[in-house]
């Protein structure tokens, strides 16, 4: 199914490959099964002192109000968020610059903060959970980031293994259920994170060995290796000097395919195949493709970041603070991520759909997979709309359904969000550009303050009004998938009266 370029090194590409699932499945988004942590750290008694003995009016009855305590863990997931996301573009930056080695040695020092504060964290200490938390996630997002070139490695696959990486990092959130479950049958959540801490040592390994300290190209050179095992550094030299001088023979060849369309309309998108690794960061920045796709990408984790920084609390007031029934909610919850690996090869074979037809006349590679990548926008776009319409809806059963969909659309969105800045822009700017949707991303999850307060301090607690808003902020992501569409049809159409005015 995965057709490899090169002749040799294919036991290393697979391993890569393998490898890279793994670890992006089981360490890179465990952050996002916070409701999981958030179960055991209340039966633990983290921020147990902010909770009160408060009175009904309507029966005298005394109960617990724990609203403060939630808060605590509600803020400690914003600010994660918030940190991860506004850290993205230096992240891409370095990453740009500096390569593989330096980016991930970056995170497993992250890595490896997080999972150990975390395990030295108690009852006395709950305010290790403020550092821990942002770091664990940020280490996870830079992980996952340099694993993404892994589908560079795989020629007409490179889609489906964007998009099943990007399920695989949804999908890794059930490591905290797997923490809660072994809580639950006595082992100590301190001595599970101090056993992820040792995971660093593999994350090392696997830096060093089956990560290039550059960037893996596209396309990629025949013979193309990377890794410790290279047995000088001259010779590796040699080699990639070899490989570049490849690299632009390849392009040039893929450039003259599309040289009648480039010379009857050079304006004809910001990136013409034969300048689009000469095209600067700035063009692609300011272009109406990078702008429609940032204000889709903003909507979509605004609404998800809402729904995940209250889910806990969301389920506590359903089940009329029933815990067992939370516990169960928040158990089915981490399962249905677990499985957010499975939704993604669909995004990938939507968007990989026209490999192998043959284009139209005079169509280049890129119109074809920008044209390709309209129905999985309009997709992703759909699964959102619904996904806020059902948890703003407070029916109980409902929720498993909105967990289905939160699951999906995350998935759906990481990979197409990905796939289409390697599609739409060069890849030499992809960390670039990434990095800015998600730090602009943050900026605006800064309103997740004001209405966090809001819904607290003048909602009482009921966040029905504030998720009603939310969806209707959501049908802003139908403007990006209807962008393309056009984009695609002006290119048709400027492609087609180039042909006319050839023949005349």
């Amino acid at each position: 199914m995965f057709r490899l370029r090169g002749p040799t090194n294919k036991w290393k590409y697979w391993w890569t490959l393998v490898s890279g699932f793994v670890e992006t499945l089981f360490i890179t988004g465990i952050s996002y099964g916070w409701a999981s942590l958030v179960y055991v750290l209340k039966l633990d008694g983290y921020f147990s002192g902010y909770c009160v003995n408060v009175t009904r009016e309507e029966d005298d009855t005394v109960f617990a109000d724990c609203s403060r305590q939630d808060e605590h863990f509600t803020r400690i997931m914003t600010i994660a968020l918030f940190t991860n996301i506004i850290t993205r573009f230096p992240v891409g930056l370095v990453f740009d610059c500096c390569g593989t080695t330096v980016t991930r040695i970056m995170a497993i020092c992250l890595f490896t903060f997080g999972t150990l504060s975390i395990s030295m964290s108690n009852t006395d200490t709950p305010f290790l959970l403020y550092p821990a938390l942002p770091c664990l996630i940020t280490s996870g997002s830079i992980f996952y980031i340099t694993n993404l070139q892994v589908g560079n490695l795989f020629d007409s696959r490179r889609s489906i293994i964007i998009t099943i990486y990007s399920g695989a990092y949804d999908s890794s959130a059930v490591v905290l259920l797997f923490i809660k479950l072994l809580h639950e049958d006595g082992v100590s959540f301190n001595g599970s994170f101090l056993f992820l801490t040792l995971c660093s040592i593999g994350l090392l390994l696997r830096t060093l060995f089956l990560m290039p300290r550059g960037h893996i190209p596209y396309p990629l050179p025949e013979d193309f290796t990377y890794g410790l095992s290279c047995p000088s550094r001259r010779r590796q030299r040699v080699k990639d000097e070899g490989q570049m001088e490849e690299i632009t023979k390849l392009q040039f060849d893929r450039n003259q395919k599309d040289k009648k369309v480039e010379a009857s309309h050079p304006s004809t998108s910001l990136h013409d195949p034969k300048k689009e690794e000469d095209a600067c960061f700035w063009s692609c920045l300011f272009s109406w493709l990078f702008l429609w796709h940032l204000v889709w990408m903003v909507t979509s984790l605004f609404c998800h970041s809402i729904y995940l920084a209250q889910v806990n609390p969301i389920l506590t007031q359903l089940t009329d603070n029933d815990q067992n029934m939370v516990s169960h909610y928040t158990n089915v919850f981490a399962f249905i991520q677990m499985c957010g690996v499975f939704f993604a090869p669909l995004i990938g074979l939507i968007m990989d759909r026209h490999k192998h037809k043959r284009p139209a006349p005079g169509q280049s590679k890129r119109e074809a997979d920008l044209r390709s990548s309209s129905p999985a926008l309009l997709l992703t776009s759909l699964q959102c709309f619904l996904f806020c319409v059902c948890f703003t809806t407070p029916v109980l059963p409902l929720q498993y359904l909105t967990f289905v969909l939160q699951v999906a659309n995350s998935t759906f969105l990481y990979g197409v969000h990905n796939t289409f800045i390697y599609i739409a822009f060069p890849a030499s700017h992809f960390g670039k550009l990434s990095g800015v949707i998600m730090s602009l991303s943050g900026l605006v999850l800064l309103l997740q303050f004001p209405i966090q307060y809001l819904i607290q301090n003048h909602l009482h607690g009921d966040p029905l009004y504030v998720n009603v808003g939310v969806t209707l902020v959501s049908l802003l992501t139908f403007s990006h998938p209807l962008h393309v569409s056009l984009y695609c049809m002006k290119l048709a159409q400027r492609r087609t009266t180039g042909r006319l005015e050839v023949n005349a």
